[in-house]
């Protein structure tokens, strides 16, 4: 999305070396610190992570090594290269138990995954003189091979399979693009800290699912819902770790859209 704007290099282990395409794997520094080093780039958005919950609570020492160490190599190579670093946070800090956090309030995570990116913060945070953490939750959006919520959702309805889905799971559901829109008005305001950037409605993942359905015209009585005990995750998800956004629509000037506005948009751009 910022490509028109912005002169942008993708970094990627799956990059194929094509056209401002580098293929990088962020848990080797020497390679991470001396590519950034390389390109020279005023901005890295630092969207790299592992961000499967159960596997980072059963493989924790990869998941530190991707999403601690990672971030320590990222943000060396931002400051040898003298640029401003934006890291993609989680809404996972906060430990669930009453919902709507803003900036201010402090973190608490129940899971490995959300303690690796609460210390990935706080590196960034030490490491860089110019930086920006964005905390997201619950990114949807056509993605050409990878599901998220909205996409797991869709394929399943559309087979026609029965979804047991969380009542008491809640969240902010972010279109991806919304939040991509977001961190180009971020780079272009020079605008630094932490910001909560993620939508601006407070859900249930199985509410979320109902209009998913309704929006696609999809049989929403195959969705059942459950409770998050019964769905018999490896690590413990925050009940409620929904996020207050009115700081970061103000400071950017932009409106963080609800699921209805979200899901409109998957529509408009549907592939």
């Amino acid at each position: 999305m910022l490509k028109d704007r912005h002169d942008v290099v993708r970094m990627s282990r799956q990059a194929a070396g094509g056209h401002n395409e580098i293929a990088v794997d962020i848990v080797q520094e020497h390679e991470t610190v001396e590519s950034i080093v390389k390109v020279g780039p005023h901005v890295v958005v630092h969207a790299a992570a592992q961000t499967n919950v159960d596997q980072c609570e059963t493989e924790r020492a990869l998941a530190r090594r991707i999403n601690v160490e990672g971030t320590a190599n990222v943000a060396e190579g931002c400051a040898r290269a003298r640029a401003r670093l934006i890291f993609i946070s989680t809404d996972y800090v906060f430990d669930g138990t009453r919902g709507n956090y803003g900036e201010d309030d402090q973190p608490n995570p129940i899971n490995f995954y959300g303690l690796t990116k609460l210390e990935a913060e706080r590196i960034v945070a030490t490491a860089s003189s110019s930086f920006l953490i964005v905390r997201t939750g619950v990114l949807y959006g056509w993605h050409p091979s990878r599901l998220n919520f909205a996409t797991w959702t869709l394929n399943g309805l559309s087979e026609h399979q029965q979804l047991r889905v969380a009542k008491d799971h809640i969240n902010s559901p972010t279109f991806a693009d919304n939040l991509a829109e977001a961190i180009g008005i971020a780079i272009e305001r020079r605008i630094e800290g932490l910001l909560h950037v993620a939508g601006s409605q407070r859900i249930s993942r199985f509410d979320f699912a109902l209009k998913i359905a309704k929006r696609f015209n999809l049989d929403e009585g195959l969705l059942v819902p459950v409770e998050m005990q019964d769905l018999k995750w490896i690590a413990r998800r925050p009940r409620d770790s929904s996020l207050r956004v009115g700081k970061a629509e103000k400071e950017l000037g932009i409106a963080l859209f609800g699921v209805d506005r979200g899901l409109q948009e998957m529509v408009g751009s549907r592939q």
